[in-house]
């Protein structure tokens, strides 16, 4: 349990929960002496929204882009969902942007081990909300009963392709769309197995909620919570990446070994608790935790029967993915969208998630690092051509002006008055969470970096400065190198000019994690641009 101990070590004391969401000073990272806010990444800009609203705020600066290219076609075979959403087949233009300001749009990420059920899940949601049909989920329960896989068929309206088909493992992060009463939400099926744990970052990277879910089954639960186990990885990756509210799913509650038991239920959450706190969670205001059964359906668009679980009172999923309050976000930004996929079809199409500001068709913007000049010939919102969007939609976006091939995942949409950065150095504030055996973090140290849709090697080129533990004030000697659990300042160099952001300015385009052999050694926090002159 020692990365738990350490990570308890860097967070604030007792006040620690109030400071989570109450504290305003998190938006100056470059203040070393602010170091324990390092991961807490709650506020956006000071002074922004009262006290009261710090728990939207946190999910304004979660989505940061995919960071594997996603096929251009939704991931859902096209029969199951009919509609895109259920906004209506023909709208004018003034129509579909009236109906995307009635509903406010959420990024739902599904996290946990392999086999607690996400896919499942995901699918009885798309079902139980009307996204697919009986004959679609007779079609997939022949299918997984010719594979002998009979449990399997919820999951695979999620999972569509062979490998994850096979595997019974989701791979690349799925999506889909469904709507309640006050909400529009795409889902992101995030892979919980060990090795595809980068596309795991992908999709929370991505994500304004997180669901965890959690198996009751016995001996399933205690497998993804051990060290080495997927619930852990996740839910640490899931907070560093800014998904800030979390609806704790105990899945699997119908299972012969539980039968919906409030022991194994409570024993469960009793051990999720202490963790949660420990990954900077404020588990009063931001954690909610429920039990359901995504084979069955259980408490999750209706409340569970009395006769099947007399001790539950409390909501449902679907109503408590509701009661989710919305991020703040400052449509009035400047804009900027960080590209995950891009193709051909009638031009140039870049797919992405706007993180500030808003676009509008016919707008003048730039592409970088590139700096090419390109014009918004179209805006595809879902399925729903739009005229204009605004941040924490997922859009795609016709231009002219640049080739498909001109551009990588990675590259930012942005305004040409105000543009992004390019640079290939930045200074940052890491936590060291676990280093390979025998490894040491110093000047030299190699890693791969993952921020926004950003997949690209880096090297630690000086560490200047180590943040003390029990003061937060940074020690008078410069040190050499630093050991799993340290919080450090520290230069950090790519090969390649990277579009970023400090975490001052766009929380969500300023924070990171470094990744070795399939371990996240450190997160961190971008704290200072060299171009700032520039900017």
């Amino acid at each position: 349990m020692d990365i738990e101990e350490d990570i308890k070590a860097l967070q604030l004391d007792s006040s620690a929960e109030d400071t989570v969401m109450g504290s305003t000073d998190d938006g100056k990272p470059d203040k070393v002496d602010e170091a324990e806010d390092w991961v807490m990444a709650e506020d956006g800009k000071p002074g922004e929204v009262e006290k009261s609203d710090k728990v939207d705020e946190v999910s304004k600066d979660v989505a940061v882009a995919n960071s594997q290219p996603v096929n251009p076609e939704p991931k859902v075979a096209p029969e199951v969902k009919p509609k895109e959403t259920s906004m209506p087949d023909v709208v004018s233009e003034d129509e579909a942007e009236d109906n995307g300001s009635k509903k406010r749009h959420l990024n739902v990420v599904f996290i946990g081990h392999v086999d607690a059920g996400k896919s499942t899940t995901g699918g009885q949601i798309l079902f139980l909300s009307g996204q697919v049909d009986d004959r679609t989920i007779q079609k997939y329960e022949k299918e997984a009963k010719d594979k002998s896989r009979e449990s399997w068929y919820m999951a695979y309206i999620m999972d569509t392709n062979e490998e994850e088909r096979v595997k019974g493992k989701t791979v690349e992060v799925g999506r889909a769309h469904f709507e309640t009463e006050t909400t529009r939400f795409t889902i992101l099926d995030a892979p919980g197995h060990k090795s595809y744990v980068p596309n795991m970052i992908s999709g929370a990277s991505q994500a304004d909620i997180g669901v965890l879910v959690i198996s009751a089954r016995k001996g399933e639960f205690e497998t993804g919570y051990e060290r080495g186990g997927q619930t852990r990885e996740h839910v640490q990756l899931a907070k560093t990446l800014g998904v800030s509210k979390l609806l704790v799913v105990v899945n699997k509650m119908d299972d012969p070994t539980v039968n919906w038991s409030k022991e194994r239920y409570d024993e469960i959450e009793s051990k999720m608790i202490p963790f949660l706190k420990s990954s900077s969670y404020n588990v009063k205001k931001d954690v909610q935790f429920l039990p359901i059964s995504g084979l069955v359906g259980s408490n999750m668009k209706t409340r569970v029967d009395k006769s099947v679980c007399p001790w539950w009172n409390g909501p449902c999923l679907f109503e408590a993915l509701d009661a989710v309050e919305v991020p703040a976000r400052d449509p009035k930004g400047p804009f900027r969208m960080p590209i995950i996929d891009k193709f051909k079809d009638m031009g140039t199409v870049v797919m992405g998630k706007v993180e500030s500001g808003s676009i509008r068709e016919g707008d003048n913007l730039l592409v970088m690092p590139n700096k090419a000049p390109v014009k918004v010939l179209a805006i595809f919102c879902d399925e729903d051509k739009v005229r204009s969007a605004g941040p924490g939609e997922n859009l795609r976006v016709r231009l002219s002006g640049i080739e498909e091939e001109e551009m990588l995942s990675g590259f930012v949409l942005c305004s040409s008055a105000k543009p992004i950065a390019a640079v290939s150095e930045f200074v940052a504030q890491l936590q060291i969470l676990e280093l390979l055996e025998n490894a040491i973090f110093t000047a030299g140290y190699k890693a791969v970096l993952h921020i926004h849709s950003i997949v690209e090697e880096c090297e630690i080129v000086e560490l200047t400065q180590q943040i003390d533990l029990k003061t937060k004030k940074p020690m008078k000697k410069k040190p050499l190198f630093v050991k799993a659990g340290a919080i450090v300042v520290c230069r950090i160099q790519v090969n390649n000019m990277i579009c970023i952001e400090k975490f001052a300015d766009f929380p969500q385009m300023g924070r990171f994690t470094l990744r070795t052999e399939g371990k996240t050694v450190a997160v961190g926090k971008v704290t200072k641009l060299p171009t700032e002159s520039d900017n």
